[in-house]
């Protein structure tokens, strides 16, 4: 994608979340870590909000404990924005700060353990075989909703013990929940699809309680810790995370790096030759266009100055992970994307830094890694179905997820199957 659309007000476009910000965002971020890497912005959720732009302002607020994650504290402006459906499902470690977030997250690690995440790899390699097995070569398919986002959303249902038959009304919730906007009408959709998705959680947790099994819903249910286990609250709310992110997340990933790929021939031809390269290829394309735009709220415990700009106690604060992963004082060159860029895994914040560092992440990268290996050695012609620049990106007028609306491909051109 060519970073051709440029704002002669990047902060207003930034503001506004216009269309064209959010199909191609990368030159406004740009103008923004220039000229003002600290911006106040009003967007349309009518909160003011201060975005931080450059890498090293971004990297040091995610671990800043004068940025708060527990919204709690911050009510007025949280229910502005998302009204009273979402509290009930945000009482997890994402929006908590220590003490409580360092409990929830050891009970969270100690059932999520790198054991069990490599012990998905087999049945991570045969849902995505089975998901190419059923697209057509016949004709161009999309990618994303054939194997983009079943893959992720099979796993992480099934790692939590959710029913097979189960699994496509949680996705159709969730996807609400993705795309929804800031009108009356989107609330109350918003406000349906989170009402559904908790009440499903709280009978399926039920039903665990009942009937224990292996999977991670059961081990969490069971969990314990020095300071005990998840209340009842924090462990639909869990459940509601690890199901939301767990899916959402890793399929735009996927999409996206399916996307760079098919449109930079001479990197795919690197990575083809060998395919023992893709992890360090992945950590690249998650830094050159990872599926989590900007961070989830923060707010101002207390005045902070950063950079010149004074941020006021009380204030949200959003720091943009895109923009942050494109800055040239951080990466060489940021606007192209290099597979072969060195050391890149250990800089980058694709998966946020400090002490809400994604704990999804490996099991994120084992996705992408049997994803994009599977498809290019199943289908290494595969190419675009259409110009790159018709594909669609999402924009709606909130930047917390980036990532496609469709990825028209074929699998084998000129195939017959």
């Amino acid at each position: 994608m060519t970073d051709v659309y440029e704002s002669s007000d990047p902060a207003a476009a930034a503001s506004a979340c216009t269309p064209e910000f959010r199909t191609n965002p990368h030159p406004v971020y740009a103008q923004l870590r220039k000229d003002s890497p600290v911006c106040p912005l009003l967007p349309p959720h009518g909160v003011e909000t201060y975005l931080i732009t450059r890498y090293d302002d971004a990297r040091t607020a995610l671990a800043d404990p004068r940025f708060s994650k527990d919204m709690y504290g911050a009510m007025d402006a949280y229910q502005r924005i998302f009204g009273d459906s979402s509290v009930a499902l945000d009482d997890n470690m994402l929006f908590s700060d220590p003490p409580k977030h360092t409990r929830l997250r050891r009970v969270v690690n100690g059932a999520l353990t790198p054991r069990r995440v490599e012990a998905l790899r087999p049945r991570v390699q045969e849902v995505a075989d089975g998901l190419l097995d059923r697209c057509s070569t016949r004709e161009p398919v999309d990618l994303l909703p054939s194997f983009a986002f079943p893959l992720p959303l099979n796993v992480i249902c099934e790692l939590l013990g959710v029913p097979e038959d189960e699994r496509e009304q949680a996705h159709t919730w969730s996807v609400t929940v993705a795309k929804t906007g800031f009108g009356p009408e989107a609330k109350k959709a918003l406000e349906e699809a989170e009402g559904n998705l908790r009440n499903y959680l709280v009978d399926l947790i039920a039903r665990k309680r009942r009937n224990p099994g292996e999977d991670l819903m059961s081990a969490l249910i069971t969990a314990q810790d020095q300071d005990g286990a998840l209340t009842d609250s924090e462990l639909v709310s869990t459940a509601w995370v690890l199901l939301f992110a767990g899916h959402k997340t890793t399929a735009y990933l996927i999409g996206n790096a399916v996307y760079h790929l098919l449109t930079h021939q001479d990197q795919l031809r690197t990575v083809k030759q060998d395919p023992a390269l893709f992890p360090q290829a992945i950590e690249e394309l998650l830094r050159y266009e990872g599926s989590v735009e900007n961070s989830t709220f923060r707010y101002a415990t207390e005045d902070v100055k950063i950079r010149d700009v004074l941020i006021p106690k009380g204030a949200l604060v959003q720091i943009a992970i895109a923009s942050a992963n494109r800055d040239p004082e951080a990466f060489d060159d940021p606007d192209r994307l290099n597979l072969m860029r060195e050391g890149v895994q250990s800089t980058h914040i694709a998966f946020g830094h400090g002490p809400h560092y994604c704990v999804g992440a490996p099991l994120a990268r084992l996705e992408m890694q049997i994803a994009l290996t599977t498809l290019f050695r199943r289908y290494p012609d595969v190419a675009m179905a259409v110009p790159p620049e018709d594909v669609r990106w999402l924009t709606v007028p909130f930047p917390a997820f980036r990532g496609l609306v469709e990825l028209p491909v074929s699998l084998e051109p000129g195939g017959t199957r």
